[in-house]
């Protein structure tokens, strides 16, 4: 059996954001989402994950965002020093506090925005975190992860044709066997500052192409979300990578 979480990123982000979720939720093909407690619509987002009970919810553990630029990458915004460790411990232990009283219980998997957990001291930290609540930590469970459906590539060079239903449906049906989390990033309007904007319009549009749904019926896989693998897919070994996003 095949089993895939397809995990949009950044809820809470803005209401542009939260209405692509939503929208790709309940027309398209994704399961599960990762919240940003510290972003102007983190509340809106938690009070939408009550309407929509088969939504998974985990925390995207949002440090900072870094953006290209003339003279290398430059942060749009940063919460704390991300090489602090004493700092980034606090700030990932107010996170998850605020995560569980937007939400009203612990997230049911841990991610990092821009892959921040790459790196230490964050991935030390996040993998303990993990552990104690024993929920999947992207990179470090058993489940596969393909973040090849992204629509640019380093230097914010752009890949409009790797978010196309045609990319999805070929990447659909080149996954391999076990449960593999497929990342993406929907918007219904561009109401927030990211290094990472139009492109989240066409992922709506992609995540909710019916061609898409048929590709996953036809190569019978099994739309799931973390919630289910709390203890079986808990963090603890490398997954293996298919396609790393930028």
């Amino acid at each position: 059996m095949r089993e895939l979480v397809v995990n949009a990123d950044d809820l809470g982000l803005s209401p542009g954001v939260n209405e692509g979720i939503a929208r790709a939720h309940l027309e398209g093909i994704v399961t599960s989402a990762s919240l940003m407690v510290r972003q102007p619509a983190a509340e809106a987002a938690a009070e939408l994950a009550r309407q929509l009970p088969d939504l998974g919810v985990g925390l995207h553990v949002d440090l900072a965002e870094w953006t290209p630029g003339p003279s290398g990458w430059t942060p749009l915004y940063a919460f704390v020093d991300d090489e602090d460790a004493s700092a980034v411990a606090r700030e990932v232990e107010q996170q998850l506090a605020l995560f569980e009283n937007l939400v009203g219980r612990s997230p049911d998997h841990l991610d990092s925005h821009q892959h921040a957990h790459r790196s230490e001291p964050l991935r030390s930290i996040l993998g303990r975190v993990a552990d104690e609540l024993s929920v999947p930590l992207r990179f470090q469970s058993r489940f596969g992860y393909f973040g090849g459906f992204y629509g640019q590539a380093r230097e914010r060079r752009l890949l409009p044709h790797a978010i196309s239903p045609r990319a999805l449906r070929t990447a659909i049906t080149e996954l391999p066997d076990g449960a593999t989390e497929l990342c993406c990033h929907p918007a219904a309007q561009l109401d927030f500052r990211s290094s990472y904007g139009p492109e989240r319009l066409q992922e709506l549009e992609t995540l909710c192409d019916p061609t898409v749904r048929e590709a996953i019926a036809a190569g019978r896989l099994r739309l799931a979300s973390f919630g289910g693998h709390r203890r079986r897919f808990h963090a603890g070994a490398e997954t293996r990578p298919l396609m790393a996003e930028w």
